[in-house]
């Protein structure tokens, strides 16, 4: 029976790339997180590139996007993710990216998140509603 010390060794988590994953959806840049932490933006990106971070900064991370700090040390890497993202080609104009083929998609990635937003959305309104309640019937 493997520990959870060896289930967490067999995942294959990168924090600093957690973080940018979630800042990206977000739609927030690297200026505006690191004006939140009160940190400078060179030092955001630093953090992004590091696939171990230590537990009080991804704190500081989890708190300013406001997410759980458990989200940002387990989030997997997404395999399709690191190899877009690492296929850089030169050519004769300069480093360019891997022309991806998407023909084979039959959704619009934008609908998508779009759909996840509201999906979310939705979620925290019923969250709303349900404390309401609750404070309605303390009263």
């Amino acid at each position: 029976m493997e520990t959870v010390e060896q289930i967490s060794k067999n995942k294959n988590t990168h924090h600093g790339h957690a973080i940018k994953r979630f800042r990206t959806t977000l739609g927030k840049k690297q200026e505006a997180l690191a004006a939140d932490m009160g940190i400078s933006q060179a030092l955001v990106s630093f953090y992004e590139q590091k696939p171990v971070i230590e537990d009080d900064m991804i704190d500081k991370f989890a708190k300013a996007l406001n997410v759980a700090p458990e989200l940002i040390k387990e989030l997997e890497e997404d395999p399709v993710t690191v190899i877009i993202e690492n296929n850089n080609i030169e050519t004769n104009h300069g480093t360019g990216y891997v022309a991806v083929d998407n023909s084979t998609n039959h959704y619009n990635p934008v609908e998508k998140i779009v759909e996840l937003c509201e999906k979310l959305l939705e979620k925290e309104q019923e969250k709303i509603t349900l404390l309401e309640k609750l404070l309605f019937e303390k009263k």
